[in-house]
């Protein structure tokens, strides 16, 4: 604990005096902005823009050599960002999707080669679009279908679909080059919602039984061509060293955010949105990725190793935030469960700020970006907590921006009872209206 820190009663009268600082909303940037490069490889819930990190980096980071790091880093804003710059980037995330996209978006390819790959497989799979189908016996391909995970895919998939998409993953994993075939696999990917009779725009999963899926090579040639123009541009971004040596600026894992895999004292700035409590379940919401990319055996036991999931708790721990076990205490009158399930995510982000203060060199700075929100009547004042915790874990609370969120795909409304998020006509609490940068300062 640090001598001559903020009290959590005065953290709560600093938020409650802050104004909105306009010049981090970037309402200016339209979706070709904030898309640029490789941003747009594969959609994601609750992104956050790559601006945002740029106007970070330009705030705290004066070395040419510096080392960013995000322990959530999703789908790969603050890594790709980095690299782009010419700096180190490092970070973890549990969601296995997760790290192949930002895998895939972070490694520029020669864009002749990238396009000669690309007809070259568009060419072979060609036999499987929808109006050459005598075409097919040209190519005897075995659909490659995760057995173990098939009822979940027929659950989703129409039939037809099913063979094509099976055809076409049997292909992709003919290809030799790793960085083509991860490529090929994370468009793949994208085009599986579509393809599916998952309900448009739904951030659950929800079926659409009326829903005319889209096919599968149609669908896979737009969004190849569409990766193809992103990746020219970041490959002529990010400088040839880099390009040339990527191994040596890219260490990105699978893994825990209270494990970074970087020394002590080694990160210039850490910039990450962490998840929100009990609000996504990233392993549902990527369950179509998951069981055609064969990524987890079992779904619910990849669910329990997500920070933030309704499928985690603790009963031998406790908190240090006094904010936190104010939420905590409110809620276990009204939820006991879901009470739980709050402190467990506060309990494992106490142990994301100590790790952030150990790889961190001193001057160093972490950005957390993070909103509140309100679940049963009991104001969750995460940025609060955030503020409060950071302190315990030695850093000094630097600077705490509140901004809007025009741009960040985020469901806006929760129904009070309940705590599920609802349709704006139906629900009656902002469950996103802002969000803050909380910044902590390592002395």
């Amino acid at each position: 604990m640090r001598e001559n820190q903020i009290t959590h009663k005065e953290i709560l009268t600093l938020f409650n005096i802050k104004n909105i600082d306009y010049e981090w909303s970037f309402n200016k940037y339209k979706p070709s902005d904030t898309g640029k490069w490789t941003h747009n490889y594969h959609r994601y819930p609750a992104k956050f823009i790559p601006q945002l990190v740029e106007k970070l980096i330009d705030e705290y980071v004066t070395s040419r050599e510096a080392h960013i790091n995000d322990p959530f880093y999703g789908c790969g804003t603050t890594i790709v960002t980095a690299i782009s710059r010419g700096f180190k980037a490092s970070g973890t995330d549990i969601n296995r999707i997760a790290y192949l996209m930002t895998k895939v978006k972070s490694t520029p390819i020669e864009p002749t080669y990238l396009n000669e790959k690309i007809n070259q497989f568009l060419l072979t799979i060609k036999c499987l679009e929808s109006n050459q189908k005598t075409l097919f016996h040209l190519r005897d391909v075995e659909p490659l279908i995760p057995e173990k995970h098939i009822e979940r895919i027929n659950y989703w998939f129409t039939e037809e679909n099913k063979i094509e998409l099976g055809k076409i993953l049997r292909i992709i994993y003919e290809e030799d080059d790793g960085r083509i075939r991860d490529f090929l696999l994370v468009a793949f990917s994208h085009i599986l919602k579509n393809c599916s009779i998952w309900l448009q725009g739904s951030t659950k999963p929800t079926r659409d039984l009326k829903k005319k899926p889209a096919r599968p090579y149609e669908a896979l040639k737009r969004h190849l061509k569409k990766m193809e123009v992103g990746n020219n541009v970041f490959y002529k971004i990010v400088p040839k060293e880099v390009r040339d040596n990527l191994n040596k600026y890219l260490n990105i894992k699978i893994g825990d955010a209270r494990h970074q895999p970087v020394p002590d004292d080694s990160v210039d700035l850490i910039v990450t949105s962490s998840p929100y409590v009990t609000s996504y379940e990233y392993a549902d919401l990527h369950q179509l990725s998951t069981i055609w990319l064969d990524l987890a055996d079992d779904l619910t036991d990849y669910k329990k190793e997500f920070i933030g999931t309704s499928y985690k708790k603790y009963e031998n721990k406790r908190l240090r935030s006094r904010l936190a076990m104010d939420i905590v205490n409110k809620m276990t009158d009204r939820n006991r469960k879901m009470a739980k399930e709050i402190e467990a995510f506060f309990i494992d982000m106490e142990g994301v700020f100590d790790e952030s203060y150990r790889i961190l060199k001193h001057g160093g700075r972490c950005c957390y970006v993070i909103g509140n929100t309100r679940l049963k009547g009991v104001d969750v004042l995460n940025a609060e907590v955030f503020a409060e915790s950071l302190q315990y874990s030695g850093f000094k609370l630097d600077k705490i921006i509140k901004r809007e969120i025009p741009s960040k795909i985020l469901p806006q409304k929760r129904d009070e009872k309940t705590g599920r998020f609802a349709s704006n006509d139906n629900a009656n609490s902002e469950a996103y209206p802002v969000e803050y940068i909380v910044i902590g300062l390592k002395e």
